[in-house]
């Protein structure tokens, strides 16, 4: 397999993952083109949750994961990358003290080594909005459930089905979850809208 910064293959995101996956049960090497097609957007998805330190272990745990339960896969799901974005996140939430310990201490003094690289990454400018005291105290304040729902909206742009798909709840669940972050956030920040609360907004966001 090739590294999380090896350009994408030229294939429409989901064009053909199922059939990817479907063939990598006879072919196991075929599925390195899963890795090809997403490794980097799981590895930035991670660095601004945890910072670099661990973006490249979970990176590869994410795909080792997906690899070894390729056979559970749902074929009728062109697109594979809510499913990996969901091993992802729980990848990470299963290091959710050492997310909050960052974004709390992010809060109280504004600086801290996962807040390092989200400044690294500015020229994205909703990881650029993170890299606040007030809206990481908010994140941190966030439930695990609401955090991995309201981060995969903001930072993984999946839409509300894919989130959906990603962590296996229904979709009103999602809405439910992100109507609830977006108004604490909103709250701790004084009744702002920063961009990552704007970015989340039904009717900008795109999701129906």
């Amino acid at each position: 397999m090739t590294g999380p910064d090896t350009p994408v293959a030229d294939h429409p995101a989901g064009h053909d993952d199922a059939a990817v996956v479907a063939a990598s049960l006879d072919r196991p090497e075929a599925f390195a083109e899963l890795y090809n097609r997403y490794a980097a957007d799981i590895h930035r998805y991670v660095t601004r949750r945890l910072g670099d330190s661990a973006a490249d272990d979970i990176t590869a745990e994410t795909f080792l994961t997906a690899f070894r339960a390729r056979g559970r896969y749902d074929l009728s799901r062109a697109n594979a990358r809510p499913w990996l974005y969901g091993i992802a996140a729980n990848l990470v939430g299963g290091r959710r003290r050492a997310e909050v310990r960052a974004l709390n201490a992010l809060a109280r003094t504004g600086h801290d080594p996962v807040a390092e690289s989200w400044v690294d990454h500015a020229d994205d400018r909703v990881a650029a909005q993170a890299a606040h005291g007030p809206l990481a105290g908010a994140l941190a304040s966030l439930p695990a459930r609401d955090r991995h729902v309201l981060l995969l909206v903001a930072w993984a742009d999946l839409s509300y089905q894919e989130v959906a798909e990603a962590l296996s709840i229904p979709v009103g669940t999602v809405r439910s979850r992100l109507n609830r972050a977006r108004r604490k956030v909103r709250q701790a920040l004084g009744g702002t809208d920063p961009t990552l609360v704007h970015d989340l907004a039904p009717e900008v966001a795109g999701n129906g």
